[in-house]
């Protein structure tokens, strides 16, 4: 917000236009005080000097700190930073000078005198009209003090000696008619000056009355020996010679030499603001920060997809900010993004700047070197501000910077220009959804968004927060008003036609876009990106990665890599990480819909198969690596993908979205062996990770694949993993009659020795549901099944479920004496995940059988174990009993500190949400987070 001090006049301190009331002499007097010596330190003797009239009384340093402390309170509201800024000895006002009329004033008229004296007559002339407009009356009135006084005199003797400044050059200038009635007040006023009583009498007579000019010289006279007792100056007294002689010296110059004087004229070629522009509200400070703080950004680039509203906030900013500049606004659309046209050379829009800065036809240069030099002369003393909005590039852009300090360029472009000198960058997103519907409010109407609040909030979605997408959807409803939000509704909601629906009139995303694809291709670096965009189209993907994306084009990664950072640099992608790209919703249809349009049917589908394996292949060189699974894979591994597990759950991490995505397309396409092969990947890791609710979707239509591939096997397989997921999801009879039909079509496959882990399974949901006899039945057959195809790995997992029944049944002995066996059947350096599940069931046994300490010490070292191999599912159940067991020894801020570590471990894996976390926390005894309430 801009605040603004104006003491030529009556008092006033502004924010925004808007006047800041506060009270008190010497609040006034500190803050005008500080505004006469704006950044530069006040020393507190001074400030007590000159307010209080004494600085040794303690009880005035006191009143001058609250002074200080209630100026900020009343002030800082409307600053970036601390407005009134203490420093060694004093305080120092944050302000830039320029908003303050008397030094605003000070500095306009330093410039007009600066371009007089060059003979810039053009340029001097509005510079000290706006410098003497800023004057509204007698300055610092409320102030009585004689330092305030003394301030005023100095003031007001440096307006009337500008007043005079500029009368020198409107009778240069021819303006004596006007210059006549003007300099009378100012002579009665002060009848002792001899200068303006000498401009004066110049401008009668060349206004052809003599005799006036000549009572002005008697007059003055008349004054001077009655209140001095002198006589008028040689200067006056020759002018008055002349004058009764008619001295043709006194006459102007030919009119070819004279300077043309106009009433003062403002650049203002702003295009007219949107009365429904709204939000915004971050960008805007920032910007008017930039536009109007002294030292701050000369050049701020404003980049951003095509609709996503750059050119309207620049333009709604300006507005906001354009009486800053004195020399006004200039606009120019370089065209850089326009359907239908092609972007201005450097040449044309100089051509253009120049204009605007009053040149035209033979004083422009034709040499676009020489144009640009001719612009940075004219602008070298401006104060001005320019918009060079839809810029294509830096090369465009370079000759057009301005060269005064007191200019400020705005730029808004689809391209980064990150190699604009001096510039600051504010990347412009979509709007955020309480924006994008109260937007969409304003240009559909209230009564029709609050009628209809869930096909507003649909329609805000399916627009994706793009400003232009918007706009279209509000043109279309106030062509159409028996139109119902529902009604555009359900049109948006059809993928294929969306982009059909977002065009109206002149207004069109898929236009918009568009031209931003057809640029790269005119680009020599960018015939890579041009073309990888439609191929990116052909993928459901989230993100991109230069890793998948060198396998979607068969590229190597480093010129995938480039193609996406310089799709990115077209903001036709946006970042979504490291290594890592997305599309913008819209911008992803138009890629799917070149996808269908510019491409062959072989290279699609080459594409997509390249894409599918490469996930296919690393997702089982994931699982190898995270899981002790004896299940074979279906293609070749590729070799030193990953170093160790860490990485590999790093990749499950943050492929996790496009695992799910990828296996989904391939589930819907037409090769089900690939389908099946990422279903039955998926499994291990994302178990391990608690991401049970994304699998059971994958597994119910990949089962269906399965099955109608005749893939009996895979089936199997599949039906196992599905009961698992319905196990770990509290669906237990669900879980059963998997797991029961999955034991079926292990003989029908002819593979009854894999019914292992169904068996295994059942053992797990019947513990938990409680029929301990029927579990323990299940786990013995999965444990004969074990011995007879030779898998100690899975024996031991067995026997460790079997503790979980045991001491279920009350045999603590049993089942201590078996989970102490498997705790010492972990070899040394063995496998840390496997150590520390069997201490975490020792654990459990102890602290059913009433043994606290002993329960502690195995959680511990379970936690210890399952943290360092990086289990973090496990990790979460282990450090959750170790909470429990904690405080049931009365050590309750240990075990509060275990269970915030437990939620966490859940938060950071998406099994718990930040709402559910603190929930949870908030509770004086929580309860066990429902993601690990049933695993054993």
């Amino acid at each position: 917000m801009t605040l603004e001090i104006r003491f030529l006049g009556p008092w006033q301190v502004l924010a925004s236009d808007e006047p800041v009331r506060f009270a008190g002499q010497r609040r006034i007097g500190v803050l005008a005080r500080l505004a006469l010596d704006t950044g530069r330190t006040v020393r507190t003797t001074r400030l007590l000097n000159d307010i209080w009239g004494d600085n040794s009384a303690a009880t005035a340093t006191k009143q001058l700190h609250i002074v200080i402390s209630k100026l900020r309170e009343v002030l800082g509201p409307f600053a970036t930073g601390e407005i009134i800024e203490t420093m060694p000895g004093g305080y120092r006002l944050a302000l830039e000078p320029d908003r303050i009329d008397a030094h605003r004033f000070i500095r306009l008229a330093k410039r007009a005198r600066a371009a007089q004296a060059q003979g810039a007559g053009d340029t001097a002339d509005p510079l000290f009209r706006s410098a003497l407009q800023l004057w509204r009356g007698e300055p610092l009135a409320e102030l009585t003090a004689p330092w305030a006084r003394i301030e005023a005199a100095r003031l007001e003797e440096e307006h009337r000696t500008v007043l005079e400044d500029h009368a020198d050059l409107r009778l240069a200038a021819g303006d004596h008619h006007a210059l006549a009635i003007d300099l009378a007040a100012h002579v009665r006023a002060h009848p002792l000056r001899e200068r303006p009583a000498a401009q004066l009498m110049l401008a009668l007579h060349r206004a052809g009355r003599p005799s006036e000019a000549l009572a002005v010289y008697q007059d003055t006279r008349r004054v001077m020996a009655s209140e001095l007792g002198i006589e008028p100056g040689a200067e006056l007294r020759r002018l008055h010679q002349a004058v009764l002689a008619k001295d043709p010296a006194l006459d102007l110059t030919t009119p070819a030499q004279q300077v043309t004087v106009s009433e003062p004229y403002t650049l203002a070629e702003l295009p007219a603001d949107t009365h429904a522009f709204t939000a915004r509200a971050t960008e805007i400070d920032r910007l008017r920060t930039a536009l109007g703080a002294a030292g701050g950004a000369a050049i701020t680039v404003i980049d951003g997809p095509g609709g996503i509203g750059k050119s309207a906030l620049t333009v709604h900013v300006a507005h906001a900010v354009a009486a800053r500049f004195t020399d006004g606004v200039i606009y120019l659309n370089l065209h850089g993004s326009t359907p239908g046209l092609d972007p201005l050379t450097p040449a044309q829009a100089l051509r253009h700047l120049l204009r605007s800065l009053g040149l035209d036809g033979t004083a422009i240069p034709a040499d676009p070197g020489e144009a640009a030099a001719r612009y940075r002369s004219l602008t070298a003393a401006g104060d001005l501000l320019v918009i060079l909005d839809n810029a294509r590039d830096v090369r465009q852009v370079r000759p057009l910077i301005p060269a005064g300090p007191g200019c400020r360029v705005l730029i808004t472009s689809r391209n980064l220009l990150p190699t604009l000198d001096n510039a600051d960058h504010l990347h412009l997103g979509a709007m955020d959804a309480a924006d994008a519907a109260a937007l969409l409010a304003r240009l559909a109407g209230p009564d029709r968004v609050h009628a209809e609040p869930q096909a507003a909030e649909r329609i805000v979605d399916l627009c994706g927060g793009f400003p232009l997408a918007l706009r279209i959807v509000g043109a279309r409803l106030a062509a159409r008003p028996d139109w119902s939000l529902s009604d555009v509704e359900a049109r948006l909601a059809d993928a294929t036609r969306r982009l059909d629906v977002l065009e109206y009139a002149d207004l069109a995303v898929r236009a918009s876009v568009a031209v931003s694809h057809h640029h790269l291709h005119e680009e020599p670096t960018g015939h890579d990106a041009a073309h990888l965009l439609p191929l990116l189209g052909l993928l459901g993907l989230p993100t991109h990665t230069p890793a998948a994306t060198a396998a979607l084009t068969g590229w190597p990664r480093h010129r995938a890599e480039a193609a996406l950072e310089r799709l990115q640099d077209a903001r036709l992608l946006e970042s979504a990480g490291p290594d890592r790209y997305r599309f913008h919703d819209l911008l992803g249809l138009y890629a799917r819909e070149r996808a269908q349009q510019d491409l062959q049917e072989e290279e699609r589908t080459a594409a997509v198969r390249r894409t599918l394996h490469h996930y296919l292949s690393t997702l089982w060189m994931a699982s190898t690596m995270l899981s002790d699974t004896a299940l074979r894979s279906p293609v070749e591994l590729p070799d030193n993908i990953f170093k160790d597990p860490a990485q590999a759950e790093r990749w499950i991490h943050g492929e996790r979205d496009n695992l799910l995505a990828v296996t989904r397309q391939a589930l819907a396409g037409p090769d089900p062996a690939t389908a099946i092969g990422l279903a039955i990947g998926l499994h291990w890791p994302f178990c391990y990770q608690g991401w049970h609710a994304q699998l059971a979707d994958i597994h119910t239509q990949a089962i269906e694949v399965a099955d109608r591939a005749g893939a009996w096997e895979e089936k199997a397989q599949l039906r196992s993993f599905l009961g698992w997921v319905y196990r770990d999801l509290d669906r237990y009879d669900a879980a059963i009659a998997e797991l029961v039909t999955a034991l079926g079509d292990w003989d029908r496959a002819g593979l009854p020795q894999r019914k292992v882990g169904a068996l295994n399974n059942l053992g797990i949901v019947h513990t938990i549901v409680g029929r301990l006899d029927e579990a323990l039945g299940y786990l013995e057959s999965a444990l004969e099944l074990t011995d007879n195809v030779g898998r100690p790995g899975a024996a031991a997992t067995i026997r460790n479920n079997r503790v979980h029944v045991y001491y279920r049944q009350g045999r603590f002995d049993e089942a201590i004496a078996e989970a102490r066996q498997l705790v010492e059947l972990v070899p040394q350096g063995g496998p840390l995940a496997e150590a520390g599940i069997a201490h975490g069931s020792l654990g459990d046994v102890y602290r059913y059988a009433g043994r606290p300490q002993e329960a502690m010490e195995s959680y511990t070292t379970a936690v210890r174990l399952l943290h360092e191999s990086g289990n973090r599912l496990k990790e979460a159940v282990s450090r959750w009993c170790l909470g429990t067991t904690l405080h049931d020894l009365g050590r309750h801020s240990e075990a509060r500190q275990q269970w915030e570590q437990s939620v966490g471990l859940l938060r950071d894996a998406r099994l718990l949400t930040p709402r559910e976390a603190t929930d949870l926390l908030a509770q004086a005894v929580p309860e066990t987070p429902q993601p690990i309430r049933n695993m054993l």
